[in-house]
C-alpha cells in the first residue's frame, strides 16, 4: 500500500488537473494571464449567456490567441465603485440618484462576496465610504452624499466638477491593487470642470486598473438652459464606457434610472471571463490592442479595446 507521503504527492499532482477541468485560472510564477470580461447581446439587445469558449476568438495586436481559461462570471466576487457627481448641476436629481443607488445595491450586492466603495466629486473629491462588505454601512452613508451647501460652494472658491480626477484617483488608489472583477458606476452629466487629468488620462487609468466603467448620464436640463450636459458631456461618458468595456446609459423619460440599474445588474450577472497567455513576451509596459469576437453572426460583443501589458 502507498504510504502517506506518496498519497499526498498523488493528491497534489491531481489538483491542477481538476482546476483545469473547472476552467479556473492556475496562476504560475512568471506567467501573465490576460483576463477579459465580455458581454454578448443579440441585435435586439437580449443578453446571451449560453456560449462556450469555442464560440469566441481573440486577437492581440492582430495576432490570434489561444483561450486558456473560460467561465461565466455571474457568481464570482465583484468590487464596485459607486461614483456620484455632486456638483451644483446635479442638485435637482440627487434624491433620485440616492434612492435608485440604494435599490441597485440591495439587488446586486452580496455581503458574503462583494465589496463596494462610495465616492462623491464636485469641486473636491471625497471618499465617503472605503471598501466595505456591509450593506448597512452603505445605507448609513449614502444619505450624506449631497451637493455642496451655498457656504461650502463659496468657501470652495469656484464651482467645479472633478470627474476625470475622481476616476483617476479611484482607479489608481483603490482598483489597481485589487484582482478579480472590478467596475465603476459613474453618475454624472459628463461635464468636467477643473480636473488636472484629461478624458484620456481617466480612460487609461481605468484600463491600467483592469476596471470597467458603466456611465449613467443623468442631468438637470434646466441647469444648462434646457440642454442638459450637452454634447461634450455625452461624448465623455460614452468614451469612458466604450473604451473600458463597460456600458453607457442615459436617463430619459423613456428610460428611468431604476431601469438602467436593472440593465447594469443584468450585465454584471451575465458576463464571460476569457483569459489567455500572450504569444508575445512583454519586455516593456505598453498598451496592446484587443479584438474579441464571436463566430456566430448577428451577435454583438462588448469588451475593452486594449489592455496594459506589464513585464
Amino acid at each position: 500500500m502507498p504510504n502517506r507521503r506518496q498519497f499526498l504527492l498523488a493528491l497534489a499532482a491531481a489538483l491542477p488537473l481538476r482546476a483545469q477541468e473547472a476552467d479556473q485560472p492556475i496562476f504560475t510564477t512568471g506567467v501573465k494571464i490576460v483576463n477579459n470580461l465580455v458581454t454578448v447581446r443579440n441585435k435586439t439587445g437580449k443578453l446571451i449567456n449560453n456560449l462556450t469558449r469555442d464560440d469566441f476568438t481573440i486577437l492581440e495586436d492582430g495576432r490570434p490567441q489561444t483561450i486558456k481559461y473560460f467561465s461565466q462570471q455571474s457568481d464570482l466576487p465583484l468590487t464596485l465603485g459607486l461614483m456620484v457627481d455632486t456638483s451644483m448641476s446635479q442638485t435637482r436629481v440627487m434624491d433620485a440618484e440616492r434612492g435608485a443607488s440604494m435599490r441597485f445595491l440591495e439587488q446586486l450586492f452580496r455581503e458574503t462576496k462583494d465589496q463596494v466603495f462610495l465616492m462623491q466629486f464636485d469641486m473636491t473629491m471625497q471618499l465617503r465610504q472605503p471598501l466595505t462588505g456591509s450593506l448597512k454601512t452603505l445605507y448609513d452613508v449614502l444619505p450624506y452624499v449631497d451637493t455642496p451647501s451655498r457656504k461650502e460652494a463659496m468657501n470652495g472658491g469656484s464651482a467645479g466638477t472633478l470627474l476625470f480626477d475622481a476616476i483617476v484617483k479611484a482607479s489608481n488608489e483603490i482598483m489597481k491593487p485589487l484582482q478579480g472583477r472590478k467596475a465603476l458606476i459613474v453618475l454624472s452629466d459628463g461635464v468636467d470642470v477643473g480636473s488636472d487629468a484629461s478624458l484620456t488620462d481617466a480612460i487609461e487609468a481605468a484600463q491600467k486598473a483592469d476596471t470597467l466603467i458603466y456611465s449613467i448620464e443623468f442631468s438637470d436640463a434646466t441647469f444648462y438652459g434646457g440642454f442638459g450636459g450637452g454634447a461634450e458631456g455625452h461624448r465623455a461618458l460614452t468614451r469612458l464606457a466604450s473604451d473600458t468595456g463597460g456600458g453607457f446609459f442615459a436617463v430619459s423619460k423613456k428610460l428611468s434610472i431604476e431601469q438602467i440599474y436593472a440593465a447594469i445588474e443584468g450585465e454584471l450577472r451575465s458576463q464571460y471571463s476569457i483569459g489567455y497567455i500572450s504569444d508575445k513576451p512583454c519586455t516593456i509596459s505598453e498598451f496592446r490592442k484587443l479584438q474579441i469576437a464571436v463566430k456566430e453572426k448577428g451577435l454583438i460583443v462588448q469588451s475593452r479595446s486594449r489592455y496594459w501589458a506589464r513585464p
